[in-house]
């Protein structure tokens, strides 16, 4: 049921997602702060509206949310809530515009056509209907209970769907008049069916110009972006050149980790000088904690979700044995097997008690003593008689839950709960209730349910991470600086051939957004620093810098290569993207003044001419396929050209035709003229939306005050 279950952004169980901080904001905000004083920032502006600060930040922290949710990873959102934000600026404005408006009453009529709702069974009733006032009483008890970071999740997802509802009105509105005639379905009925036999030649691009070259210039491409200028309309981009250095550890670095897990495994410690290892050791959880590079993790865990190097040997060992050591990845491994049991799977509800100063506590205001007094009351009211459970979902601090009647769901050994809870579940049985202290206060736990499942394991592992060596990092900064040092001052060209004469890892991404997130083909932590670095008003081209990656002892030497403000793109920033469209028209037109020049009148002679064949096929304008490729202007010239009579050379996708039509042919295929009326209308209408949406943001006046702001909070 519920709202709350589709808001909430802390489940007081989950230790994995409580653990993740948020994302830092690109700038301390503090910084802003002072830039603009008292007033909040104004990132940009669309037709004169402000884009806040405030709106910027509950955006991306909207899609950080979804991307915690999902497992995605979290970078390249700040783009994507710009873009979001504009176009939710634009659809207000065009519905305003409109005439039209958005009253109390239609946000909650309409609420349940919203996906948030809609795809939820659990906002209607068993006979369909919308759960409307529930919504609202929960909503209204979330804003009395005094909990901000909850109610204020509410209103940034109620803003996203009022944006949603003005565009489902929008687009309802505009569309309406959209139809389709019975001349359109006709015509559409007859490019369907109608066929064209020929038989033709065709000059492919990529064979004739492996003997004929042709040369693209950098003016060649600023022509056609020139003809096309709505295509290669750019924001603010930069242009790299990066060159890769990985600290990756050295055969001796192996060898000397190799070394330290076999005496950590057999040999004894330091700490208990030689006389425990971890072979030996009585306290596995504490060995392990003391010399281990990861921690020990207490789950149960399938064998499927073991290393590949033991997950087929677990089933048939005796608890206690240990495997190893063995490499992993960048890791040397020693695992014991600690306990092995099925995998119940159990159904429990909870009701979670808080107190002040707790982690789930914030706003609380009762001490420990009386919340663990509570607690134990309504644990011993529903141990007697669980039915009365529900009675007290109003004492819990878990929102979320309670929503679902307390219900957590079905959960398993492997579940990523605190420990007492799951040691709860594990130790009791079905219709079971107790109560259980965890981090975030204390829990009125009910077993609903319980079913048995496959063999789970309890592993230790030791482990040891293989990283470069003070000695090898040496090495790797060594190299990395003499190279800088060597491009000093050089070009481009300069840069790229020195490093991929090195044997370097080379990169050049070109196009390169100021809030992307990352670049591509790197995918490091400095990513992001090296995209402010380029877009900082300090730098011009040619400018260089050495990168540190944390952790990893990884360089990173970044060149500036272009500077592209905003407006059409750089040529050379999108030479990989039309290059082969100008250069085939290019070959297009060599192709076509031999063809001509030779005065051929058929297409043996021509086909001897260019060293191919002459081939036969079928062709028909609504699905314009010759020879494996789409075809759309040799279809138009088949049934443009009189029957038998050799075409003109016809400029392809992928090379130059000549054609002679031998016959027309009618291939009725199913459909009739209402059904094909009515998905034209229906095409249309969806194409009409997209089609404006893009129009109103070609033709708005977009401001975007990010960067620029950047830049000034980055000198603070």
């Amino acid at each position: 049921m519920a709202i709350l279950g589709e808001i909430r952004s802390r489940p007081w169980l989950l230790m994995g997602i409580i653990a993740l901080a948020m994302l830092a904001f690109v700038v301390n905000p503090d910084s802003i702060e002072k830039l603009f004083g008292a007033k909040p920032g104004v990132y940009g502006e669309v037709n004169g509206e402000e884009i806040t600060k405030e709106e910027y930040d509950d955006q991306l922290f909207i899609l950080q949310q979804q991307a915690q949710q999902q497992g995605q990873p979290d970078t390249g959102l700040e783009e994507q809530a710009w873009q979001m934000l504009v176009q939710s600026k634009l659809i207000k404005q065009q519905f305003e515009k409109m005439g039209l408006t958005l009253t109390e009453d239609m946000f909650w009529n309409q609420l349940q056509f919203d996906p948030m709702f809609a795809q939820n069974q659990e906002n209607f009733d068993a006979k369909g209907n919308f759960k409307v006032q529930e919504i609202k009483k929960q909503i209204a008890d979330l804003q009395s209970s005094g909990n901000v970071e909850m109610y204020n999740n509410w209103l940034r997802a109620r803003r996203a769907i009022e944006y949603r509802m003005m565009a489902r009105q929008v687009f309802a509105n505009v569309s309406t008049g959209i139809t389709a005639s019975k001349k359109e379905a006709e015509e559409m009925m007859r490019q369907r069916d109608q066929v064209a036999n020929i038989d033709f030649v065709k000059i492919d691009y990529n064979n004739f110009a492996q003997k004929n070259p042709v040369k693209v210039t950098t003016q060649d491409l600023a022509d056609y972006i020139k003809k096309h200028p709505i295509l290669f309309k750019r924001d603010a981009s930069r242009n790299l050149g990066l060159v890769y250095f990985p600290a990756a550890a050295s055969p001796q670095d192996e060898a000397a980790t190799q070394a330290e897990i076999n005496k950590l495994f057999n040999q004894g410690t330091d700490v208990s000088e030689g006389k425990e290892n971890f072979l030996n050791t009585t306290n596995d959880s504490m060995f392990i904690a003391l010399h281990s590079d990861m921690p020990f993790n207490p789950q149960y865990f399938s064998a499927d979700q073991l290393p590949a190097t033991i997950k087929d040997k677990v089933a048939s060992a005796a608890v206690g044995t240990t495997f190893g050591p063995y490499k992993e990845q960048n890791f040397y491994v020693v695992s014991k097997l600690l306990d092995k049991k099925p995998s119940d799977s159990t159904l429990s509800r909870h009701i979670l008690i808080t107190y002040k100063g707790n982690q789930a506590g914030a706003n609380e205001t009762r001490s420990k003593e009386e919340a663990k007094k509570l607690a134990d009351s309504i644990g011993a009211v529903v141990k007697a008689n669980p039915a009365k459970f529900t009675e007290f979902l109003k004492y819990s601090s878990d929102p979320g839950s309670a929503a679902q009647g307390g219900s957590v769901g079905w959960t398993t050994p492997a579940t990523p709960f605190v420990p007492e809870f799951l040691s709860f579940l594990a130790n009791n049985g079905k219709g079971a209730t107790g109560v259980v202290e965890t981090q975030f206060g204390y829990h009125i736990i009910n077993i609903e349910d319980k079913k048995s499942g496959a063999m789970t394991y309890k592993v230790a592992n030791l482990v040891k991470a293989i990283k470069p060596s003070d000695k090898t990092e040496n090495e790797v900064y060594t190299k990395a600086t003499r190279f800088i040092q060597q491009v000093q001052g050089k070009s481009f060209n300069d840069f790229s051939n020195l490093a991929k004469k090195a044997n370097y890892q080379f990169l050049n991404p070109k196009e390169i957004g100021r809030f992307q997130g990352q670049l591509p083909g790197l995918g490091t932590d400095k990513d992001q620093e090296i995209i402010a670095w380029a877009f900082n008003k300090k730098r011009e081209k040619g400018d260089t810098e050495i990168f540190t990656v944390d952790g990893t002892g990884d360089r990173v030497i970044a060149y500036l290569n272009g500077i592209q403000d905003a407006g059409t793109a750089d040529p050379e920033a999108v030479r990989d993207q039309i290059e082969p469209i100008v250069r085939n028209k290019k070959l297009a037109k060599i192709i076509s003044d031999k063809i001509n020049a030779s005065k051929a009148t058929s297409l043996d002679q021509i086909a001897k001419q260019f060293g191919t064949s002459k081939l036969a096929g079928q062709v028909n304008m609504l699905s314009p396929q010759v020879a494996g490729a789409m075809e759309p202007r040799v279809a138009g010239a088949a049934f443009g050209v009189a029957k038998g009579k050799l075409s003109m050379p016809v400029e392809g996708m992928t090379g130059v035709y000549v054609l002679v039509k031998n016959s027309e042919t009618v291939n009725k295929q199913p459909g009739d003229i209402k059904q094909v009326t009515e998905a034209i209308a229906s095409q249309n209408s969806q194409q009409f939306g997209q089609a404006l949406l893009k129009s109103l943001q070609a033709n708005a006046k977009i401001k975007d005050y990010r960067i620029e702001l950047y830049n000034q909070a980055a000198q603070q």
